[in-house]
């Protein structure tokens, strides 16, 4: 069966009609990093791209390895390639239309300034404790008006409504239960990570629908 590809005016039409126009304009003008493309990024960025948000911004060294299939965002046939290229592969099939931007880095003190300066949204979605703490305060202490949306508490198969978001700054959010650790006999799984990574998207979505995406003069 041939694949059938629309155009980018019907793909964009169709969204209006779920969204309005003003709603889908607004997700258009968006800019969004997500940095670390495993349980909580691959399905954050599903989320985004099927809402039609403008820009995407993905960030990952790492490859698709079989045990990342019990909760990621890919497939047999991406086994041994590098996230970034598989995802944008996988969103590209959503929607061929989106600017996606690759880096295929490990973020870190010295290249974070400039990996995020053209993102107005940065996503934080690390499975590594160290690493979730150094983006975080790096993104605050050199760009603390910008959105910064974490995550921490999601392993297990524990009660959905424990997950919540709270704010702890200005900008800065935090989704999850903050208490749960992945252990070997509290694995992360599927449904308990998408509903994290769910919170992540759908404040994002609400801080670019609000235009409440600030800039460094704010």
């Amino acid at each position: 069966m041939e694949e059938k590809r629309l155009t980018k005016e019907e793909i964009r039409q169709a969204l209006i009609e779920r969204h309005t126009l003003p709603v889908q304009e607004r997700l258009e003008r968006a800019r969004v990093a997500i940095a670390g493309l495993g349980g909580l990024g691959s399905n954050v960025a599903f989320f985004l791209a099927r809402i039609g948000v403008g820009h995407l911004h993905l960030i990952d060294f790492d490859r698709v390895d079989i045990t990342n299939l019990n909760r990621q965002q890919y497939f047999m046939r991406h086994i041994g390639m590098y996230k970034t290229d598989a995802l944008r592969e996988e969103l590209e099939q959503i929607n061929p239309y989106l600017e996606i931007v690759t880096d295929r880095v490990k973020v870190s003190q010295e290249n974070l300034a400039s990996l995020f300066a053209e993102d107005g949204i940065i996503c934080e979605a690390f499975d590594d404790p160290e690493a979730k703490a150094m983006l975080v305060n790096g993104i605050l202490e050199h760009y603390p008006g910008r959105l910064l949306v974490a995550a921490s508490g999601m392993a297990g198969y524990g009660a959905s409504n424990e997950i919540h978001t709270r704010k702890v700054g200005n900008c800065f959010y935090l989704c999850g239960d903050e208490a749960s650790e992945a252990g070997r006999d509290r694995g992360l799984m599927a449904p308990r990570v998408a509903i994290c990574a769910a919170h992540e998207a759908n404040l994002i979505t609400e801080d670019m629908i609000n235009q409440e995406i600030f800039n460094e003069e704010a």
